[in-house]
């Protein structure tokens, strides 16, 4: 559905955004995840056509930016960090007039109506926006974005701000429109990406440093995949079933957990899961496992991994 090629986006010597590629398919809620300053703003504002690019393409859903500017904004519904609110509106009238604005074709009332629904703001329709709270605020931006149904939906940190039942709200929100939408959702907060979104690209320094599903990011920074195990039998006789495990790399002994029990972390090749093969092999040497569980860093632990490593080859 979003196509970008080798992106750049020079400001004089600086590099905002420097040749980064992805692609978001149909139906997928894209996490796009960075500290402050990262370059995800600015990314988002070229796929809109807020700004213009240095190098690179963007097409979406097959055209490209450049050529057809008009047709592909009609494709995006986009939350920019502060909502392009009129304060002195009422929500309806807003609403109204950013569908006319976006030339939108669908039955006017009707459809401000559904979308209305959808974020739950049909309550306060007739109030002036200045009014509402900031959770409703953003509610009221999330309805804008909405209007004409646009295949693509681009959320800049649209939790920034918000106490914590508005952000459970908004998370619900984003959930259920990434159902029917193709979003795209930047946060420097790594709760907010973990609770949200199927795919994380983490950017550091306007570089992409991850892409990968939120399952397998910690997999994709380390290399490898890990087990914790508590087992009971002999040390070499566990080393021993341990080793020969296809995709194994490194075995370690890590803790004495008293009678003839132990703590072992078997590292081994991505792509595989070994966890039949190791129940096997300690049966059949005669030992008992005790604890099987994943030792694959924290997503926490993976971020924080990428963006220290790329500040450090920065300096």
């Amino acid at each position: 559905m979003v196509e970008v090629r080798n992106l750049t986006k020079r400001y004089g010597s600086t590099k905002a955004v420097d040749n980064i590629s992805f692609t978001v398919n149909t139906g997928e809620v894209l996490g796009f995840l960075g500290p402050n300053g990262a370059g995800k703003s600015t990314t988002m504002n070229m796929i809109t056509g807020y700004i213009s690019s240095t190098e690179g393409t963007i097409t979406v859903d097959g055209t490209d930016i450049l050529d057809n500017p008009a047709k592909v904004k009609k494709l995006i519904g986009y939350l920019p960090e502060l909502p392009p609110l009129y304060v002195d509106m009422s929500v309806r009238k807003y609403l109204e007039f950013m569908f006319e604005l976006k030339k939108v074709k669908l039955p006017k009332r009707e459809h401000i109506d559904e979308v209305m629904r959808l974020v739950k703001i049909t309550d306060v329709q007739d109030r002036i926006i200045k009014h509402l709270s900031k959770g409703y605020r953003q509610r009221v931006g999330f309805a804008q974005a909405l209007l004409g149904n646009p295949p693509v939906l681009i959320l800049d940190e649209p939790t920034v701000g918000l106490d914590p039942q508005q952000i459970i709200e908004i998370r619900k929100l984003i959930k259920s429109l990434g159902k029917k939408h193709t979003v795209i959702f930047s946060s420097h907060v790594l709760s907010e990406i973990s609770a949200t979104c199927d795919r994380i690209i983490v950017i550091s320094k306007g570089k992409i440093v991850a892409d990968a599903k939120k399952e397998e990011l910690s997999t994709a920074v380390s290399g490898e995949q890990k087990l914790n195990l508590d087992i009971e039998g002999s040390q070499n006789t566990v080393l021993d079933a341990l080793k020969v495990i296809p995709g194994v790399k490194k075995i370690r002994r890590t803790m004495d957990l008293g009678s003839s029990a132990a703590r072992y972390i078997v590292e081994y090749n991505t792509g595989i899961d070994i966890r039949k093969d190791v129940f096997r092999a300690i049966a059949a040497a005669d030992c008992v496992i005790l604890n099987m569980q994943s030792g694959n860093e924290t997503l926490e632990d993976s971020f924080l991994k990428l963006v220290t490593e790329d500040q450090t080859q920065e300096v």
